[in-house]
């Protein structure tokens, strides 16, 4: 109701419009705590993304690396082993604190007639590729060992690669298979001629003619730096106790190589029992597994020299070198052996300047290595005659714990 009163014309408000002005106050809060809300929801959700959500965060940059230029071919006919090999940057000597590395077991890699050269694709080809380079893994038997160890590690610092001591992939495609792995040997007339019984007591066989061979499988074995087994195993189908003049046997074709000239120096390895040549400071020219004495008093340590070379050698047996044996004291004197592969220092001996010390062979080659003498080195009897080749008189021999 509007009235006037002194010229003034006041409003009188109603209970109605009143509670219109309270609504309108109340949405006006309400519109501004919802756009507060908002606002809170969107800095919340920034902050805080929801995991499932199907919006995608934005991608995070990467820094990619450039692959190295030019990368190694590895050939086709080489499988990589399953088993990683240990990174190039690691040095020899920090390689050498190492445990050794497990060799896998060999690749069945198929074989193509006469494709040569070629990596080798087994422990086999690889031990006759070590022995043909004059590397020796010892009586080739076509397993792993120390012996086999040894070799491909010495064939590794040859060649500035990894010691890994395993047949790896670097290793395999470097030793390169050039003819064939086996061939034929025909037992001759001469060979039976030559097969005589071994004496039993030292009396015996001082009074034999020759202390030769005594089977088949012992000659061909030696001329293939073999061990008898894998003879036997690569000729399934041969009577060894009857064997005939003319029969064809199949054995690893192993020749070493023609030597250039002499050796500069020998170095012998006591803890690793190993042997090996040098032309220079670092050309390898030979690498021998070897048998060091069972007494620590009795192996020389530091420089000797060569004072005496004989192929074929005879063997002076002293009873005073052995007085763990009745038999040496019964006897009581010393005889003089004939030579012979099974001769006890085999086909050849190389004296050294400590008295009763040299380099020998040995009539049991497969056991070089896991047997231990009386003070000399012990070689495989194939490894003694090509090292008499390499030596001269006066030259320094070094042997090293």
């Amino acid at each position: 109701v509007l009235f006037r009163s002194n010229g003034r014309v006041p409003i009188l408000e109603t209970a109605s419009s009143k509670r219109r002005s309270r609504v309108g106050d109340f949405l006006a809060v309400l519109l501004l705590l919802v756009m507060v809300a908002g606002v809170g929801w969107l800095w919340w959700h920034q902050k805080h993304p929801v995991k499932n959500s199907k919006t995608r965060p934005m991608p995070v940059a990467r820094t990619v690396k450039k692959p190295l230029p030019n990368p190694p071919v590895v050939p086709s006919l080489v499988l990589v082993e399953k088993k990683a090999e240990l990174p190039v940057r690691i040095t020899n000597r920090l390689a050498a604190s190492l445990p050794p590395v497990e060799d896998p077991q060999p690749v069945p890699l198929p074989v193509v007639a006469a494709e040569f050269p070629r990596p080798v694709q087994n422990l086999l080809e690889a031990q006759v590729v070590l022995a043909r380079r004059a590397i020796s893994p010892g009586s080739i038997d076509g397993a792993i060992g120390s012996q086999t160890r040894a070799a491909l590690a010495a064939f590794q610092r040859s060649q500035k690669l990894f010691e890994s001591r395993a047949l790896d992939t670097n290793t395999r495609v470097q030793l390169t298979l050039e003819t064939p792995l086996l061939t034929d040997y025909v037992v001759t007339t001469n060979d039976l001629a030559r097969l005589q019984p071994l004496g039993k007591t030292w009396l015996a066989k001082s009074q034999q003619s020759a202390l030769e061979y005594e089977t088949v499988l012992e000659l061909v074995a030696e001329k293939a730096h073999a061990h008898p087994v894998l003879i036997q195993k690569l000729n399934p189908d041969v009577n060894w106790n009857g064997v005939a003049a003319g029969t064809i046997l199949k054995i690893p074709d192993v020749a070493y190589p023609e030597p250039g000239g002499k050796a500069a120096r020998v170095m012998i390895h006591l803890s690793e029992k190993y042997l090996e040549a040098f032309g220079t400071e670092t050309d390898l020219l030979a690498h021998f597994p070897c048998s060091i004495a069972a007494k620590v008093e009795k192996r020389p340590v530091g420089e000797l020299r060569v004072t005496g070379i004989a192929s074929p050698a005879n063997y002076t047996f002293d009873p005073a070198i052995f007085p763990e044996s009745p038999e040496a004291q019964a006897i009581g004197h010393k005889l003089i052996l004939p030579p012979g592969p099974n001769n006890p220092v085999g086909i050849a001996w190389i004296s050294l300047d400590k008295p009763g010390y040299g380099m020998h062979g040995t009539p049991s080659p497969e056991q070089i290595g896991h047997t231990e003498s009386h003070g000399c080195f012990r070689l495989a009897n194939w490894d003694a005659e090509y090292l008499v080749k390499l030596v001269w008189i006066g030259m320094p021999v070094e042997v090293v714990p």
